[in-house]
């Protein structure tokens, strides 16, 4: 019945140590084998991404900046791409600034941030990517930026959020990945655009998905995907509005939504 499953990485496919269970590997693998389409669909970046999608030996195009890409693993074709809006991304950046708020850049691929912190070294660290220096962050705007990351207190971030909707809500989609990340992308940079994207390009409806989150990023992926599906460890308005609840990340909870849903054997 279900011929794509879209699987949020942190939180979601990886443990709370950073890894994919030898189970869930094996779940994905006889997914595979049965043809269904498996992808990532995260608010990483395409290198940090294509790291864990080595690992479960994926094959199809990944969805990586909160939906602003869509490219393949083997030879990076870009099928999908949107960028934050020029006007958009100026007016966060002189935010940021006068804020005195830490802010990542993603540009071609690569993490720029304006000084070598403890918050950049951090992510870093997290993202498995190492990020580069560029004191002049305002000149850098000027190139096509697919995602732009505040990191702070989870508090002032809401804060953030709440004086930026009204400033670039009209040109920009705003979300939170994790409490003390907030990230803008393109009106069209969602999961669930991306989504909506995949299966179209693969030939199947979306009744025919399965979308698999645990953070508020992930609601219009859960939202769009014919089963939406929350982690047992999601955010409570994740869960409110999916319309199955697996176990948490910890207790294989990818792996056994595809027992479930795919394999039938539990």
């Amino acid at each position: 019945m279900y011929k794509l499953i879209a699987i949020d990485i942190d939180d979601t496919l990886l443990t709370d140590e950073h890894t994919v269970t030898p189970g869930t590997k094996e779940a994905l693998t006889a997914a595979m084998e049965q043809g269904v389409f498996v992808t990532l669909a995260t608010g990483r970046m395409f290198p940090s991404a294509k790291k864990i999608a080595h690992q479960i030996a994926l094959n199809v195009p990944i969805i990586t900046y909160q939906g602003s890409s869509v490219k393949t693993l083997l030879d990076e074709q870009v099928l999908y791409e949107r960028f934050v809006p020029q006007t958009a991304a100026e007016l966060l950046m002189q935010y940021c600034e006068e804020h005195n708020i830490h802010v990542q850049l993603y540009t071609d691929d690569v993490i720029y941030v304006k000084e070598d912190n403890q918050k950049a070294r951090d992510y870093s660290k997290l993202a498995n990517i190492p990020f580069v220096v560029e004191p002049d962050l305002k000149t850098l705007i000027k190139r096509p930026t697919a995602k732009m990351l505040m990191i702070d207190d989870p508090a002032r971030l809401d804060e953030v959020a709440a004086d930026l909707a009204p400033l670039i809500g009209d040109q920009a989609h705003i979300t939170k990945s994790k409490p003390h990340f907030l990230e803008v992308t393109h009106k069209e940079g969602t999961k669930g655009h991306a989504i909506a994207f995949m299966a179209q390009h693969i030939g199947c409806s979306l009744d025919e998905v399965i979308a698999i989150g645990d953070s508020w990023n992930d609601h219009e992926m859960i939202e769009t995907a014919g089963l939406g599906v929350a982690m047992g460890n999601a955010v409570q308005k994740l869960k409110d509005i999916a319309q199955y609840v697996t176990k948490t990340n910890n207790d294989e909870g990818v792996r056994h939504v595809i027992e479930k849903f795919i394999l039938q054997t539990v």
